[in-house]
């Protein structure tokens, strides 16, 4: 099966246009994404990710599979950010406008729990009322959490919202468990990395539920799309990323008070359109951040990754990414997302992953391909995630502070 997929795509490589490269370059160079210097400042060494995957690096368009800039030809230049990597994408037609790097592995931080809203919120009713256990606190001290104790009584919405709201570490680990259907995170995080493969991520590997760095976890820029796409599709996500503040209900068992809690994420405040995202941090990942916003009836998301604070913060980078994207005609396109159970289709049925933008393919498959165990298997996303398991353990060098 792997090999027949694989000569779909050889077949699709000759076939597919040549890459749009920024104006003034010639076709198949490498263009310089913009950058602003960031201050200088100790950083720990960033991990070393696992070798590329040529199907892969062109999952959505041969112009993806670039280092550098990636935009239409003839339009005005992208603002200079300090993010390793980007990619702005329409939320609708999943038309790619445009990008640095979309393909390159990068570490996500917090913005990995829009792939854990994207398994579990189907998954859980937001009504039920759960009790919260010593193994969904078990976070790394200092790390990022909503306020939530052991043995306290909330309901999933609650739990939800310090998710995405406050960026809870142990609102992941909670989620992850209920969702996962075992006594810790471990199914979660297992469901979640067959949500990604599903949706055609297949650099994207999770090992911890709320982006705490674990070894082997990566994701990139255009996978990141994907998954925002995924989850600006439900509409109890876009309420709750576009929520300003909530509460926190006291527990009295555990002698604790209620309390407020307020948005991080600053575009839901100062960018007018604004339709929420999430923001992320570690000392290995740096500034991440996905943001989504709507002009004049035209949705777009930014993601990126590897980013610093100065001279501007993520979410600022976000919005100046955001404002460029909303310049371009609505036609522009160097490539598109996949659609969800794209690349787990049978190889007779499976479209190129290297089609024109906007090209006609066969319809999606309606669901993955399963063992007999129920576990999710992907042809192309075997070869990556095996990559990802058994070299991230011996490449990553772990610093894992998250706020």
């Amino acid at each position: 099966m792997r090999a027949a997929l694989l000569a779909v795509t050889a077949s699709a490589i000759l076939l597919a246009p040549a890459p749009v490269t920024a104006a003034g370059a010639s076709a198949g160079s490498t263009v310089r994404c913009p950058r602003v210097p960031a201050p200088a400042m100790s950083r720990p060494p960033r991990p070393s990710p696992p070798p590329a995957v040529p199907e892969q690096r062109a999952v959505g368009g041969a112009a993806l599979a670039t280092t550098g800039l990636v935009v239409p030809a003839g339009v005005a230049a992208p603002p200079g950010v300090t993010a390793t990597s980007w990619l702005v994408v329409d939320l609708d037609s999943g038309q790619v406008l445009g990008g640095c790097g979309p393909h390159e592995y990068g570490t996500p931080a917090s913005v990995q729990k829009l792939l854990l809203a994207a398994t579990m919120l189907p998954r859980l009713d937001p009504k039920q009322t759960v009790t919260v256990t010593a193994a969904d606190m078990d976070i790394e001290p200092g790390s990022s959490a909503v306020g939530l104790v052991e043995g306290g009584r909330y309901t999933i919405e609650t739990i939800w919202l310090g998710l995405l709201l406050n960026s809870g570490n142990e609102a992941a680990n909670a989620l992850a468990r209920l969702g996962g259907g075992g006594n810790d995170a471990t199914g979660g995080v297992r469901a979640m990395n067959e949500q990604a493969h599903h949706l055609g991520a297949l650099q994207t590997h999770a090992v911890t539920p709320s982006g705490l760095d674990g070894k082997g976890q990566f994701t990139s820029a255009y996978d990141l799309a994907l998954i925002a796409r995924a989850c600006f599709a439900e509409p109890t996500f876009r309420r709750y990323v576009l929520t300003e503040q909530a509460t926190i209900p006291a527990q009295p068992k555990q002698r604790t008070k209620g309390f407020q809690i307020q948005n991080e994420n600053q575009l839901i405040y100062r960018y007018p359109g604004a339709l929420g995202g999430k923001t992320g941090f570690t000392d290995l990942a740096r500034h991440t951040y996905v943001g989504a916003a709507e002009r004049d009836g035209r949705r777009l998301v930014v993601t990126l990754l590897g980013a610093e604070p100065a001279p501007k913060r993520g979410w600022e980078q976000g919005a100046a990414l955001l404002d460029w994207g909303f310049t371009l005609p609505r036609d522009a396109s160097v490539g598109r997302l996949v659609e969800p159970g794209e690349l787990t289709a049978t190889p007779s049925a499976a479209p190129s992953v290297l089609a024109a933008p906007g090209a006609s393919r066969p319809a999606a498959a309606s669901g993955p391909g399963r063992t007999g165990s129920g576990r999710l298997w992907s042809v192309t996303a075997l070869s990556g995630a095996g990559v990802l398991v058994l070299l991230g353990g011996l490449l990553w060098r772990s610093r894992r502070r998250l706020t």
